[in-house]
Parts: C-alpha cells; structure tokens; sequence
C-alpha cells in the first residue's frame, strides 16, 4: 500500500495514459503553467490526443524520444502530403498538427513551417484506446512506433521487446488468447463427462499437436534462416528464438510419447479415476465455475499493479529546456521501489492462486465427510470461502510467500543466465542454468506440497506448520499407495494443458506468419503459450486438486476409523474399490472390511480448530 500511495503521490500516471506534449500539457485536461516554458498552462480539454510532428522515424536519445509532440483533438485518418492538406485538415476538423504557435492560416505562408509541422507524408492513423496516441496505421511505421513508445516507459530491453511485439501484433494476440479460452472449455468439458474414446482421442490430438507443431516449427526455422532478407536484428532474433521453441519442443514431443508409451496399459484405470473425480464435482457443480472467478481476480489485480508501474515510472519534476520545452526527470530510488513492486506482483498473484486451490480443497473436504452421499452440503464453496477468510488467511499468505522465495532467486538466476550469454563463458551459463532447474523443480515440489497442506488445514483447522507437519505424516505413510495413481491422474491434466498449448501456438504460428509484416513476433508467440499454459493450468487446476485432496481425505479416513459401527468409513464404495484394483492396497487394508452404514453414525468432525492463524 506504501508503494501505492507514493506512486500515485509522486508518479503521473496520467501523463502516461492520458498522453502529454513536449511543453508540460496532459491532453484531455485544463493545465497550469511551468515556469520557462511558455507554450504550457493550455487548455486541452478537446484535444485528448497525443500526436508526433515524426511518426514513421522516431528515435530514442537518453531515453527521451526526439520528436515534438502535440496534442490534438483527431487524429488524421487519411495520409496528408503536403502543407495545403495539413491546412485543410486543420480547418475541416478543427485538428492542428503544427506547434500551437503557428496559425493555421500561415501554414503555407511560414517559411518555418516545415520545421514547426510534421514531415510529409503524414501516415493515417487511429487513437490507440488505451494511451490516447495517434498511432500509425503503415506496418513499417506502427512496429517503429510501438517499439519506441515502450522504450519510452521502460529501459529495460526484454521488456522493451516485449511488450513492443504485443503492441504490433495485438489483435493476433488477443485472438489467440480467446482461442487458448475456448480450447480450455473444451478440455473441461472433456474431463467432466470424461469416456474412454474422449481420452484415446484426445491423447491422439495431442499426438498430433506436438508432431505437427514441431515440424512447423523446424520448418520455420529452415525457411527463416536461408531467407535472403533476413538482415534486421530483430529477423535475426526471430531465427535464435526459432531453433530454441523447434529444440524445446522436440524434447517435449520426445518425453510425452515415451510417457504415453509407457502409461497405456492404465488408460483404463485413469478413465474410472476421471468419472469418481466427474462424479465429485457434480456434487459442487460450482467448483468449474472457480477458476473463471480467479482468472478475472488475477486480471483485475494485474490491471490494477500495471496502472501503480506506470505511476512509479512517470515519478518524476518537471524541467524547462532552452527550446522552451519541458522534460521530466525521474526520482531516485525509484527502481528500488519497482523492484519491491515486482515482487508483490509474485506472492498477491500466487495468494490469490492458493486461495483457489484451498476453496476447492475445503470444498472438497466437506462433502469427502459428510455421511449422506445423496444429500450434500449446501454452499460448499461459500462455505470454504467464508472459512478461508475467517481462519485461515495466514495459512495461504505463508504458503503464497514459500513459492515467491524460490521464485524470485530462480528469476534472478534467469537474468545472469542472459547477461552471461552475451560475454560467452560456457562454464557459468550452464552452472546458471542447473541451478535454475534445480529451483524450478523445487518451486514445484513446494507448490505440490502446499496443496496438501491446504487439504490438511481444510480438515483439521490447524496452522500452517501444524497441518504440514500432518501432511507429512500422512504423505510418508500413504506415498507408496497412491503413487502410480495419481501420477497417472496427473499426467491426463498435463496433456490436457499440451492440448491446450499445441493448439493455440499453431494457431500463433500460423497468424503470426501470415502477418510477416510484425519483425518481432516470436516473443509475442512465446507470451500465447505461457497465457495459454497459465489459462489451461487455472482451469484444470479443479480436476487436479479434487483428485490430491480425494485421496488425501481417503488417507486420513483410513487412519482414524477402522469400518467399525462405531467409526465408520466416510469413502464412497466406488472409491474404494478403484483403489483396492488399482493399486493393491497394503495388507493391513486387504484385511479390512468395508462396512457402510448409510443412518447417521459417529461423525469425524473435518473442521476441529484447534489453532489458528499463522
């Protein structure tokens, strides 16, 4: 919150959204006066549009665009080449393109006025709905343009690039993000009324999807690479960035068959697992719809840490030139706060994918032990919701910031590892590289057990450290059992994701290229498929935390009641017996009898809070 406040305190935020001119005016808005510079103090309350007098050839010196910018009440939609144009499109639509200064009748009397009006020919352009920028609609001055805005809010070149290459592209890359939508509902629906031909074929298109992707990819990176025209650094990065996606996804197409291959055989096995799963959520129907609620909470929250970045990257006094015009120089310690800024980014939006997977959890816990199957609780998600909110907010703040201590390192690790890469030393960059394996896979170890550890708490009440201490326990005694079972589970919702990833990326592939006009659209590509991993991931996330904490709720309901009338199993039969053919239960629960009683009996009380808090 400090970080807030100072940035909408100390930042103008406004300037960048709204747009300002080079002489200290925000466009949309009556100003006041900046000493030295006496074109500022305008009213622009009608002129809402940021407009450069050179559009096609801008260019970045210290950091500052060097073309004069104005700000103007339309921009031009058809190309103007000469002064008599600039003129009439100044008198028809009430829109001056030259300094303020310059009276629209002496546009073509001046003799200043080619240096006080923009360089002819002037492009058509469109306003730019968000930041209120006259953008030009040629694709040669568009992708110049966007890449120099950027550069404008930020220095750094990865995002520079980034978020350039969205720019350029951005109707492709909001339609292959409603595309990666529309395959995550497919895949839902497919898991949800799951049958063995849905699973052959989906496996089959996912076959497919990763020859057919890699193949395009290799074929890309051939046909990019003897390209003649390939001259820019941009092309040329296109090609790097190619033969990495072509390796990368060799190696995966390699994996995922030789999985396939070997995991067959209990293909039906994982089709009974999916339906006593489908048959879970069809108690809580309200749980598909969990994720929707969560994937808007994170773009609302990430809108909302975009507007204070650009609150904090527009800090800055203003200061007049000898031109008469106004520059803003930024604060200092400005980028220690962005950093403090990037890693509230981390653990809000991992809180606030904890709090998804224990509201499932607890969801999931309370129907697990409620003794009439056929009549299930009332408002089992209000129910984990309000739970969460009351107790056990300190268990999901402390689980979120476990995950953001590995991430961060690993993304430190990231950024020596492209340093490093331009000074060639073998030896660090593969050290950088191990190290950054190793802490991926211990994030994902850690995100695996703190999802067990929400089960934990969703069925004791206890603590953090309480119920990863029971979770543990549990683990160590019930590992072997449920191992090849819910590694089988597992591995159906990973290909779903594959599914999801494949389809959107050759969609990408395909768009992208079409458009060749977009030099840098291979990053854009890249930014698809993690939003299409991290949308499928989001969706899919309610099959794979059902199924950890059904199986989590059966090892407990093993170890504290033993069938007797006095405590009765809470297990669905159904369930049980998956089990017992799947898996060959341990001795100890091949001589157990299973004895339902369906009256109302001893209850295992699945909320006992006996700690609270972190």
């Amino acid at each position: 919150m400090f970080i807030t406040g100072y940035a909408v305190m100390a930042g103008a935020a406004e300037r960048l959204v709204l747009g300002y001119d080079s002489f200290g005016n925000i466009c949309g808005r009556k100003n006041t006066p900046v000493k030295g510079a006496p074109l500022s103090g305008q009213d622009m309350t009608n002129k809402k549009y940021v407009f450069f007098l050179n559009s096609c050839s801008l260019e970045m010196q210290s950091l500052k665009i060097s073309s004069v910018s104005l700000c103007v009440s339309s921009c031009p939609q058809e190309q103007l080449n000469s002064l008599e144009d600039l003129q009439s499109f100044a008198r028809n639509n009430g829109s001056c393109l030259c300094v303020y200064n310059l009276n629209v009748s002496s546009y073509t009397l001046n003799p200043k006025a080619a240096e006080l009006c923009p360089t002819l020919p002037v492009p058509p352009s469109k306003s730019f709905p968000l930041f209120n920028r006259c953008v030009p609609q040629h694709p040669e001055c568009y992708s110049k343009y966007a890449s120099v805005l950027i550069s404008m809010v930020n220095e750094m070149d990865v995002f520079h690039r980034i978020l350039s290459g969205i720019l350029a592209g951005r109707d492709t890359v909001i339609g292959l993000s409603v595309l990666a939508l529309a395959f995550c509902f497919i895949v839902v629906l497919t898991f949800r009324f799951i049958r063995t031909l849905l699973v052959h074929t989906l496996i089959a298109l996912v076959v497919f999807g990763l020859l057919f992707v890699s193949g395009v990819l290799w074929w890309l990176y051939y046909d990019y690479r003897n390209d003649p025209s390939t001259e820019l650094e941009t092309q040329k990065e296109n090609v790097k960035f190619l033969l990495g996606y072509a390796i990368f996804s060799t190696i995966i197409t390699i994996v995922l068959l030789s999985l396939i291959l070997v995991l067959r055989k209990k293909l039906q096995f994982t089709v009974q697992l999916f339906q006593i799963v489908g048959k879970m959520i069809s108690r809580i129907p309200f749980l598909l719809f969990q994720p929707l609620w969560t994937f808007l909470i994170l773009i609302v929250y990430w809108i909302f840490w975009v507007a204070v970045l650009l609150s904090l990257g527009t800090a800055g006094t203003a200061k007049t030139t000898s031109e008469g015009q106004v520059e803003y120089r930024a604060l200092s310690g400005i980028c220690y706060m962005a950093w403090y800024h990037f890693v509230g980014l981390i653990w809000t939006s991992e809180f606030i994918l904890a709090c998804q997977q224990m509201t499932i959890a607890g969801a999931v816990v309370t129907c697990y032990f409620n003794r009439n199957k056929n009549s299930p609780p009332r408002h089992p998600v209000l129910s984990s919701i309000s739970i969460i909110f009351c107790y056990h907010l300190g268990t999901v703040v402390k689980g979120s910031f476990l995950i953001t201590i590995l991430r961060i390192p690993r993304i430190v690790v990231l950024h020596l590892f492209n340093i490093l890469k331009q000074k060639e030393s073998a030896c660090a960059k593969c050290l950088l590289k191990c190290c950054s394996c190793w802490l991926w896979c211990q994030e994902g170890c850690l995100s695996y057990f703190n999802q067990h550890v929400y089960t934990t708490t969703a069925i004791n009440g206890t603590s953090f450290c309480t119920s990863a201490k029971d979770a543990v326990r549990i683990l160590a005694k019930s590992s072997a059992e449920f191992a090849s079972i819910s590694c089988c589970g597992d591995f159906i919702i990973f290909l779903g994701k594959v599914f999801v990833v494949c389809f959107t990326v050759f969609g990408g592939l395909m768009a992208f290229n079409y458009h060749q006009e977009l030099q840098a659209w291979v990053v854009p590509l890249l930014l698809v498929g993690f939003f299409a991993y991290l949308m499928s991931h989001s969706f899919l996330s309610v099959f794979e935390v059902t199924l950890d904490a059904m199986f989590l709720c059966f090892a407990v309901d093993m170890e504290t009641n033993d069938g007797s009338a006095e405590k009765p199993y809470f297990i669905d039969q159904e369930l049980l017996m998956f089990v017992n053919q799947s898996n060959n239960l341990t001795e100890g629960h091949k001589h157990r009898t299973m004895r339902r009683d369906n009256e109302v009996g001893t209850e295992l009380q699945p909320m006992v809070r006996r700690e609270y808090g972190l």
